[in-house]
């Protein structure tokens, strides 16, 4: 089949669970010999060739800043995008047999259901995540919060194929009203899938993000402080830059914890990981997830994650409270710590029941499934 996946940000370039996850499609078409054309931002250098084999990657926009300051995504970039892949598609859309997008930044959705009928190309969605009229309100203010909602709401009335990674998106997909078929993907990670033996716990716990205000990584600094009245021994490591990060510092002083909490920024793949298999918990206090793939990459080690109970947090789908984890009630200092100090509490069964959990998931949890998810509904389709 030739198709034709649509995203505006391309890993390693950008980080994030998109991103990994339009790569590793594109790869795996790619290896399995369809016509793959990847079609994004440019966030390269223009004397430089995107290294993805077998695919052909397509700029459709200028090299961008994609975030403001507060760490909010910037209103231009998803406009010009949209517009370049309109005018990609208008020219070249007879040639794809399917388009497929990330619902995300949405202008570039709206730009394919206008050329579908012209090309009659099947349109794909990936819904990594749905926001609510009031959470839009929050992010952009009462005026652009409209915008935005009512832009999501034409997106969800375009006839499409669409896929999500959690109960809760689906869910909200049909609240608002989208028709047709929608699968929920449960596997994007890439590993093993028999889980390594549990290191033994040092007194650390570890978060990992991108350091905006949705992830809350702030309170990571409040709760060790707080836990170590019962646990004088324990220390955090959060992994991650962002326009938070200043404030992160801030609270590492102010609690008089330099030395005990680090915040190194990013660092390479393998120290997280590495780092994350001795520590005594993740902890994941994001207030919005469409996934968390995080927390299956901590449970594939056999360490617990401690998520918060909200709305719009996905991430809770992955904890069975008191399996491979705990749902604390709210992101507060007290919640939090006191979570730390139940895992503490658990010991090594914790760990063996974290593993134990992951061995039992981790056929659906694998990318390999939703792979194999997205091509057969392509032929479906």
């Amino acid at each position: 089949m030739r198709i034709c996946l649509v995203y505006d940000c391309l890993f390693p370039y950008t980080v994030g669970g998109a991103e990994r996850w339009y790569r590793n499609l594109a790869l795996r078409l790619a290896a399995e010999g369809h016509e793959i054309t990847y079609l994004t931002l440019r966030q390269w250098e223009r004397a430089e060739l995107p290294d993805l084999p077998g695919v052909r990657v397509v700029v459709a926009g200028p090299r961008m800043r994609l975030y403001s300051g507060p760490g909010q995504r910037r209103v231009l970039p998803p406009l010009v995008f949209g517009a370049g892949v309109l005018a990609h598609l208008l020219r070249h859309g007879r040639r794809y047999d399917v388009v497929h997008t990330a619902s995300f930044p949405y202008f570039s959705l709206l730009a394919a259901a206008a050329v579908r009928p012209r090309h009659r190309f099947a349109l794909v969605v990936d819904w990594i995540e749905l926001w609510t009229r009031e959470y839009w309100r929050d992010y952009l203010g009462a005026i652009g919060g409209r915008i935005g909602w009512l832009v999501q709401k034409a997106c969800i009335r375009v006839p499409q194929r669409a896929f999500c990674l959690a109960e809760l998106t689906r869910s909200r997909l049909r609240e608002e009203g989208l028709r047709g078929d929608i699968t929920v993907l449960r596997g994007l990670y890439a590993g093993a899938l028999e889980p390594a033996p549990p290191l033994p716990a040092e007194p650390l716990v570890v978060a990992a993000g991108r350091m905006i205000p949705e992830k809350r990584l702030s309170t990571v600094v409040t709760a060790v402080a707080r836990a170590r009245g019962q646990l004088p021994e324990l220390r955090a490591v959060i992994f991650g830059d962002g326009p938070e990060r200043d404030r992160i510092v801030a609270g590492i002083e102010t609690h008089g914890l330099q030395g005990i909490v680090d915040a190194p920024g990013f660092v390479p793949a393998e120290e997280v990981r590495s780092t994350l298999a001795r520590a005594l918990c993740l902890l994941h206090p994001s207030r919005r997830e469409g996934y968390g793939l995080v927390v299956v990459e901590a449970a594939t080690a056999g360490v617990p994650s401690i998520v918060v109970s909200d709305p719009g947090n996905a991430a809770t789908e992955l904890v069975d409270d008191g399996v491979n984890g705990v749902v604390a009630a709210g992101a507060g200092a007290a919640e939090l710590a006191c979570a730390i100090v139940r895992v503490a509490t658990a010991g090594p069964a914790l760990r063996t029941t974290t593993a134990a959990w992951y061995e039992r998931n981790a056929a659906a949890l694998s990318l390999d499934a939703s792979l194999d998810a997205v091509v057969g509904a392509y032929a479906a389709v």
